[in-house]
C-alpha cells in the first residue's frame, strides 16, 4: 500500500514504514506496560516478554481481523498489591486464574453470542467494578506521594502539562515523560535508592527474563472476579472501537478476542508475567494514522520481545523512586476510577432507581473503605466485597423490585 492511504488490517505499507509504525505503537503502549510491574513488584522484562508473545497470540487467534496490542492491565494492580506480602507465586496464581476464567467467558460468548455479556454484565455492574478498582488504590498513591512530596508534585505537574498542553503522541506519552523527568530530578538530588542503583550497575545487558511458577490459593480466588469483569469490559469495548475506526463489523470476533486475551494472561501467569489486556492507546494511534495493519503490531510485539532480553532495562525501571510513582499514580488511579463513571454516563445508568443507587452506594463504600473480613479462613478485602455486592445484589434486587411492581 502507498503511504497516505487507508491501510486495512490485512494490508501493510512498505516494511520500512511498517517498522516505523510498529515503533510508534511501542511508544504508545510502553509507559503503561512497564508501570504495572513496577508498581506490583513483577519483573519488568518478564512482563514485556509475555506482552509481546500475547500480542502475537492475539493476532493469530483473531485471524488478523482485530489489530490490537496486549499490554499490562491496570485491573490487576489492586489484587496483586493485596497479595504482594504472600509472594510472587500467589500473585501469579491470581493472574493465571483470571486468564483461565476469561477463556471460559470467551468460549461462552463465542457459542452464545455477545448479547450474553449485555444481560449478565450490564453497564451499572461494569462501571461500579471499574470505579472500585481505581478508588481502592487511592491510599497506595497517596502513601507513595507523601514519601517524596516535591518529586511527586513535579512528576504530577509534568504529566498534567503534557496531557493538557500538547497533542498527539506527546499527549499519550504524558505519564512516561512525567516519570522520566521525575526520575532525572530524583537522580540529581539524591532521591534514588542506593541498593537499586547498585543493582542497575551490576545487571547484565543481555539475559533471559526471570521466570516463576504460580500457586493457586482459594483465599485469593475472589480477587479474580472484579479483574475478569474489567477485562471483559475492556476487550469488548476495544473490539467495538477497532470496528468503528476500521469500518468493519467485528462483533463476531469478540469471543475470539476474549479467548486470546485469556490465553495470553494465562501464559503470563504460568511463568512470571503480569496479566494483559487490549490497549486503547494503540487504537488511538491507528485512528490518527489510518493504518490498521496487523503487521505493525507484529513489529511492536517483536520489539517488546527484544527488550525483554535486556536485564539492565528491567533494573533501570526498578530504580524509579516512590515519589515519582506517587505523582504518576495519584492521577492514574483516579482516572481508572472515573472510567467507571464514564461507563455509567455513556449508557445513561439511572441512579433515580433506588435499587441501583443503594447497591452501588454500599459497594463503593465497601471497596473504597477496604472492608476486610475473614470468612472461613479466607481474608476478603474491599474489592471482593464491593464486587460481590454489585454483581450479586443488583440483578437479584432488580428482579425482586420488578416482581413487586407487577404485583
Amino acid at each position: 500500500m502507498r503511504d497516505g492511504a487507508v491501510v486495512a488490517p490485512d494490508e501493510r505499507l512498505s516494511w520500512p514504514l511498517t517498522i516505523g509504525l510498529g515503533l510508534q505503537h511501542v511508544a504508545a503502549m510502553f509507559s503503561a506496560t512497564v508501570l504495572v510491574p513496577a508498581l506490583t513488584g513483577f519483573p519488568v522484562t518478564t512482563t514485556l516478554l509475555f506482552s509481546g508473545l500475547g500480542t502475537l497470540l492475539f493476532l493469530v487467534i483473531t485471524r488478523n481481523r482485530v489489530p490490537s496490542y496486549l499490554g499490562s492491565s491496570f485491573a490487576f494492580i489492586a489484587p496483586l498489591l493485596a497479595a504482594k506480602q504472600d509472594g510472587i507465586a500467589v500473585q501469579l496464581g491470581i493472574v493465571l486464574a483470571a486468564g483461565l476464567l476469561l477463556v471460559g467467558v470467551g468460549v461462552a460468548v463465542k457459542a452464545l453470542g455477545v448479547r450474553l455479556l449485555e444481560s449478565v454484565m450490564p453497564p451499572v455492574v461494569t462501571g461500579a467494578v471499574v470505579l472500585l478498582i481505581g478508588l481502592n488504590l487511592a491510599p497506595v498513591a497517596t502513601g507513595s506521594f507523601a514519601k517524596q512530596p516535591l518529586i511527586a508534585l513535579l512528576t504530577l505537574a509534568v504529566v498534567l502539562a503534557c496531557a493538557v498542553l500538547s497533542r498527539g503522541l506527546l499527549s499519550r506519552m504524558s505519564i512516561l515523560l512525567g516519570v522520566v523527568v521525575g526520575w532525572v530530578v530524583a537522580a540529581l538530588t539524591g532521591g534514588l535508592d542506593e541498593e537499586r542503583v547498585a543493582a542497575l550497575a551490576a545487571a547484565p545487558w543481555f539475559g533471559l527474563p526471570e521466570f516463576a511458577a504460580p500457586v493457586l490459593r482459594p483465599s485469593e480466588m475472589l480477587l479474580v472476579i472484579p479483574v475478569v469483569i474489567v477485562l471483559v469490559a475492556e476487550n469488548v469495548g476495544h473490539v467495538k472501537a477497532v470496528g468503528a475506526v476500521t469500518g468493519r463489523d467485528l462483533d463476531g470476533s469478540v469471543g475470539d478476542a476474549l479467548i486470546a486475551d485469556g490465553l495470553a494472561t494465562s501464559l503470563a501467569g504460568a511463568a512470571g508475567g503480569s496479566g494483559t489486556t487490549t490497549y486503547a492507546e494503540n487504537i488511538g494511534v491507528m485512528a490518527t494514522t489510518r493504518v490498521y495493519s496487523t503487521a505493525a503490531y507484529a513489529v511492536a510485539a517483536a520489539v517488546a520481545l527484544v527488550l525483554s532480553l535486556v536485564p539492565k532495562f528491567g533494573a533501570l525501571v526498578n530504580t524509579v523512586p516512590d515519589g515519582v510513582l506517587g505523582g504518576a499514580t495519584l492521577l492514574l488511579y483516579g482516572m481508572i476510577g472515573l472510567l467507571g463513571v464514564r461507563i455509567w454516563q455513556a449508557n445513561r445508568v439511572d441512579f433515580t432507581n433506588p435499587v441501583t443507587l443503594m447497591v452501588v452506594a454500599a459497594a463503593v463504600v465497601a471497596g473504597v473503605g477496604n472492608l476486610t473480613i475473614d470468612v472461613g479462613g479466607m481474608r476478603l478485602e474491599g474489592i471482593a466485597w464491593g464486587s460481590l455486592a454489585v454483581v450479586v445484589l443488583h440483578p437479584l434486587l432488580s428482579k425482586v423490585s420488578a416482581w413487586r411492581s407487577r404485583g
